[in-house]
């Protein structure tokens, strides 16, 4: 049985660690790499580490984080931000990085998650998305509209229709990150994570909304999800990645 993994999230500007809710209203937090080695050594299993003002800046990511967390864990993470080329995802596997992940650049072109896939393996390519619910069944039948640049731009494209499409150009795995439930540590948007999970075979990891660990084991039983993402539970010290394992019952999780 695979188990569910636990990752935690490390949003990176000016190479220090933030955090908002619903991308708005961003605090310090800390050093990226100091965090990355703190996690890793409380037992998460993978980390991801996003550059999130790369691409607004228009400038590539910072490839010195990337291996500066590479000299100090020993799991996989994965890496996004400022990815624009093949070039760039290769900067960042040899950095460190076992995986990439592409969000806007995806929606503008989806044939660099193909691209990505022939070149380095479909394990390696990360489909990042954040949806945002909408009334408009007629346009968006799921429920869900997906956005991008930081919830700035509406796509006009259904949610679960992206998920499916980039799934069969060679996506290895989803991160569903709810716009709605970002930041705000009430919980998983359990629906869309659901619908997106069901209707993919690859790993749908669920984003934006953890606030205690009964929300992980939601989003294992009743989001169908893989993996989650954790941030503000664990950047407050509220949680360690320790205690969430211990609390998580009925879960197969990495000890």
């Amino acid at each position: 049985m695979l188990t569910f993994r636990i990752i935690p999230c490390l949003d990176v500007r000016n190479r220090r660690v933030t955090k908002g809710v619903k991308f708005q209203n961003n605090v310090d937090l800390g050093d990226p790499v100091e965090m990355a080695l703190r996690y890793y050594e409380d037992g998460c299993d993978e980390l991801v580490v996003y550059d999130i003002t790369a691409s607004a800046e228009h400038r590539p990511i910072d490839i010195g984080i990337v291996a500066d967390v590479a000299k100090v864990v020993r799991i996989p993470f994965a890496v996004g931000g400022g990815i624009s080329s093949l070039d760039d995802m290769q900067r960042v596997l040899l950095a460190g990085a076992e995986k990439v992940s592409v969000n806007s650049l995806a929606v503008a072109n989806p044939s660099i998650i193909s691209d990505g896939a022939r070149a380095f393996g479909s394990q390696c390519i990360v489909l990042g998305m954040d949806p945002v619910r909408t009334d408009d069944l007629a346009r968006f039948p799921s429920g869900y509209e997906i956005t991008t640049r930081g919830f700035r731009l509406r796509t006009g494209m259904d949610a679960v229709e992206w998920a499916r499409r980039a799934a069969g150009l060679g996506a290895g795995e989803i991160v569903v990150n709810s716009v709605d439930a970002d930041g705000t540590r009430a919980g998983f948007d359990l629906d869309i994570t659901r619908r997106i999970a069901d209707a993919v075979n690859v790993p749908v990891i669920a984003s934006g909304g953890a606030g205690k660990p009964s929300h992980l084991s939601d989003a294992y039983s009743a989001g169908h999800a893989d993996a989650a993402i954790v941030a503000g539970m664990i950047h407050t010290g509220e949680y360690t990645i320790s205690r969430i394992k211990a609390e998580m019952r009925g879960v197969p999780l990495r000890r």
